[in-house]
């Protein structure tokens, strides 16, 4: 409260008390008309305090809104560029039981699901593992080039790594993820999420990643264009042939690159994608050139259900797929042995996780995925047939940014023989994103 206005209020009340004792010489009319007057200069020294108010809480909403924004535009300068970094630290134990066989000590199939690579025919195995090679960092860059926003972004962990062993050190290289260049929104240059995949479809897991047997996976170099809803891409073109003793062959005689179309669609329930593939595949060595033509079909999403909980899914299928979904569960295409000619392998499946938050920070995801093969009759018993999962997993951030994790998942694969092999493993996991 301002001195004026203390000053005018304890006049006021002055006025009131002394009102009797000068009743003798001062009309009441006087009187009145005095307090009247002592009112409009309240009324105005209050209206000018409330303006006064009103300019502090403007200020401040417009300290809360730059600060904001600073967040938002969080980084450093380096010349004109601005450079941001993150990442995250991962650490899984994981007690994994085969039915029949064991993985390879240095495996990456003891770090995460392969579905292809669940083995048949051997001893039941168990073991457990920890690891910390999941470990993330990134580096993203932007700058004004031209008038257009130009920006880039790099992406590495440890997974995969063909250096270092368990023995002592453990010392694993970085290995590349992602690496793209952004222009003006529009155009996507370099190794990224193939425009195939819709990544908003991936469950939450505790592990690196779970239900890949029907999950479409796959980065790679790609051009990409996008207009709204719609984007093409040209991205690498890579086949895996199945030989005519059973091996698998990575064929790199593509001249035309993979072509996709994908449309996305957003709205109050959430995220879908539909997207095609059309592809080469063709194999060249010194016996044998020979091509044939792939296909593929998907659709994906996030949605929302109830207040808090979703629903993520894919679902593909088509002939000739082979290392875009499952992991390359199955090849792109097989050596007939009649006439040496390729054929496509035609596969379909897809997966479905509901996600379902509970308490203040923990969630709950319950999920099932699967992949079946439509094999040439040529192909032989020893080919996989099919490949399928489920799992379960709760997630709990115990702090902001750090995440504990517990998982049970159990999955088999089965060949077209009949014969077929499981695995279940339980997995501990402990995040802290930076």
């Amino acid at each position: 409260m301002s001195m004026k206005l203390k000053t005018i209020l304890v006049s006021g009340a002055a006025a009131i008390v002394a009102g009797g004792a000068f009743a003798q010489s001062e009309s009441l009319e006087d009187r009145i008309a005095a307090l009247e007057a002592m009112v409009v200069e309240l009324k105005a020294e209050l209206e000018a305090e409330r303006e006064d108010i009103v300019r502090i809480e403007m200020r401040s909403e417009e300290a809360i809104q730059t600060v904001t924004g600073m967040r938002e535009r969080s980084g450093f300068s380096v010349g004109d560029a601005t450079l941001s970094f993150g990442g995250f630290v991962d650490f899984d134990a994981h007690v994994t039981s085969l039915s029949d066989g064991a993985f390879a000590p240095n495996s990456v199939t003891r770090d995460f699901y392969i579905p292809g690579a669940t083995p048949i025919g051997g001893e039941e195995t168990t073991t457990t593992d920890f690891t910390a090679e999941a470990t993330r960092f990134f580096l993203d860059g932007s700058q004004d080039v031209g008038g257009k926003k130009v920006s880039g972004h790099i992406e590495m962990d440890f997974l995969l790594s063909a250096q270092g062993n368990q023995r002592v050190s453990n010392s694993y290289s970085p290995r590349l993820r992602r690496a793209y260049l952004d222009i003006d929104g529009k155009w996507r240059i370099g190794q990224e999420w193939s425009t195939f995949q819709n990544t908003s479809a991936i469950p939450e897991s505790a592990s690196f990643l779970i239900l890949s047997d029907g999950m479409i996976f796959e980065r790679q170099a790609l051009l990409r264009y996008t207009n709204g809803p719609w984007q093409v891409a040209l991205e690498n073109g890579n086949a895996t042939i199945t030989s005519l003793d059973g091996s698998r062959i990575e064929a790199d005689g593509n001249l035309v690159p993979d072509v996709i179309a994908r449309y996305n669609h957003t709205g109050e329930l959430g995220t879908v994608s539909f997207a095609a593939i059309a592809r080469q595949l063709r194999l060249e060595t010194g016996l044998i050139d020979e091509e044939t033509f792939g296909w593929g079909v998907s659709a994906s999403g996030r949605i929302s259900v109830g207040e808090k909980d979703d629903i993520r899914f894919n679902l593909a299928g088509g002939e000739g797929l082979g290392r875009y979904i499952g992991l390359n569960a199955f090849n792109g295409a097989a050596i007939d042995p009649a006439d040496g000619s390729l054929e496509a392998i035609a596969s379909y499946g897809g997966l479905v996780a509901w996600r379902h938050p509970f308490g203040e920070t923990a969630r709950f995801n319950l999920g099932y995925s699967g992949l079946f093969a439509d094999n040439p009759d040529f192909i032989g018993d020893a080919a996989t047939k099919s490949v399928q999962s489920v799992y379960g997993a709760i997630l709990w951030d115990v702090a902001p940014k750090v995440t504990l994790g517990t998982e049970i998942m159990a999955g088999v694969r089965e060949l077209e023989s009949g014969d077929d092999g499981n695995i279940t493993r339980v997995t501990f996991s402990t995040k802290y994103a930076f």
